[in-house]
């Protein structure tokens, strides 16, 4: 506040300056200067004159008598004219109209800044200058507070990578670190932290399945191969490790023993509590698993029931994990914990699809390849709702993706108004696309479409 009455009282000085200066300056420099500059007019008026009466002499226009004459009045006038300068009358009238602009000079600087500061006290807002003084600090610490968790997990990863380069054999350092990856979504950097950390501590089972975990997160979550072999070797050594089971139920699913699936998820719901959200989320597993396997709906575990598992698991273990950074979901084809579900719709949808391979394309991947068709929501997740694998010696070839292929209710393609069909050659094997898969596909159309639909890998992927 008192930087804003120093630069206001600034102004006005500058304002009331401006206004009275004019009227403060000396005038009787002028007044001077303009009397000595007529009576300089008037000197040479007179000398023009005379010089112009001595010419008419010598020219013989004017005898002497008539020169003197002229002479004498010129004279005179020039004396009258330089007597009315000097007169003592004129004076005072001069300096009274200079002082009376001095006085209102005078009255105009005071007066500009009073009547300034009394209309900024009448209709000014006299709380604004703090609130503007204020309103940085409330911005810069609201600032603060919305960075405070991004900061925090920054930091966090900064000092872990530093003690880890003075003690690299730290297990639960690469864990820690590995999870704290996983929660700024660096998937990659979580998976080779991890990897050491399994090296470590190849016995602790929560590091083993984290590690797992990491591989099928950034593998399209697929659990098959050495995610499976992990989670295997953890319940060879703590088979009622209940995180254990429900990713090996994951492993059943994603493999087609549903049957199996169904079974290992039945043990888990033993489980855990009965009312909480996994065991709800539990039971439509197993219900997905049963229907896949053919089993009778009549047979299958009511929604709201109680599981009668062949033989009864120890009671007490852990309850099965949510995804989250340090255990990421495993099932982008797979169902997961935690989905939302949606109504099925009333109507099955399947799609009858023509995939060929583009002439300029034919060949340049081995016969065995792997190809992946798929159909998956124009407008929605992009995990796929039908897939297919095939390979590039299948070329050309038409397949049929349906409502049976769906990995969760709510991902059926009949759920879908519009979806695209595309097919990608796949030299990793992998289901997550890459740099080189060669792919096309067929932009949005009706999921409801009973035509065959033609698709032609035509590009490389960038």
């Amino acid at each position: 506040m008192t930087i804003f009455w120093i630069l206001a009282a600034g102004l006005l000085l500058l304002a009331a300056l401006f206004v009275a200066a004019p009227l403060l300056g000396n005038r009787h420099k002028d007044a001077d200067d303009t009397d000595v500059d007529q009576a300089r007019i008037n000197l040479e008026l007179f000398k023009q004159q005379l010089a112009e009466l001595d010419a008419d002499l010598a020219a013989g226009k004017l005898d002497r008598a008539q020169y003197e004459s002229a002479r004498h009045d010129l004279e005179r006038e020039l004396l009258r004219d330089i007597a009315d300068f000097g007169t003592a009358d004129t004076k005072p009238a001069a300096d009274t109209k200079l002082t009376g602009a001095r006085l209102t000079g005078v009255a105009l600087l005071f007066a500009v800044p009073a009547t300034a500061v009394v209309l900024y006290l009448m209709l000014g807002n006299l709380t604004i200058i703090p609130q503007l003084e204020q309103a940085p600090v409330t911005s810069q610490a609201a600032q603060h507070a919305g960075a405070a968790g991004t900061q925090s997990l920054d930091m966090l990863v900064q000092r872990l990578e530093e003690r880890l380069q003075q003690t690299p054999d730290d297990g639960q350092g690469w864990t820690m670190l590995g999870r704290t990856y996983f929660a700024t979504g660096r998937t990659q950097d979580a998976e080779r932290a991890l990897a050491r950390a399994h090296e470590l501590l190849p016995n602790d089972v929560q590091v083993t399945l984290a590690y797992a975990e990491s591989i099928a997160a950034n593998n399209d979550r697929n659990l098959q191969g050495k995610p499976a072999e992990l989670i295997a070797e953890v319940l060879k050594a703590q088979p009622d490790d209940a995180t254990a089971r429900w990713l090996s139920g994951m492993v059943d699913f994603q493999r087609g023993q549903f049957q199996a699936a169904a079974k290992t998820w039945k043990q888990v719901l033993a489980q855990v509590d009965p009312a909480s959200d996994d065991a709800t989320e539990l039971r439509s597993l197993i219900v997905q698993a049963q229907e896949r396997a053919g089993i009778p709906p009549d047979q299958r575990l009511a929604a709201g029931g109680n599981p009668t598992p062949p033989e009864q698991p120890a009671v007490g273990a852990a309850s099965p994990p949510r995804s989250s950074p340090a255990q990421p979901a495993t099932g982008a084809e797979t169902p997961a914990p935690g989905a939302q579900r949606a109504p099925q719709a009333a109507t099955a949808a399947a799609l009858d699809v023509t995939v060929s391979m583009a002439p300029d394309l034919a060949g340049r991947m081995p016969p065995d390849t792997t190809v992946f068709v798929f159909a998956r929501a124009a407008s929605g997740p992009p995990m796929p709702l039908a897939v297919q694998r095939l390979k590039v010696s299948d070329l050309p070839t038409t397949v049929r993706l349906d409502d049976s292929m769906a990995m969760m209710p709510q991902m059926r393609l009949s759920a879908f108004p519009q979806v695209v069909v595309g097919a990608r050659v796949s030299p990793s094997g992998q289901a997550m696309p890459q740099s080189g898969d060669l792919e096309g596909d067929t932009g949005p159309i009706s999921s409801t479409d009973t035509g065959s639909i033609s698709v032609t890998i035509d590009h490389v992927r960038q």
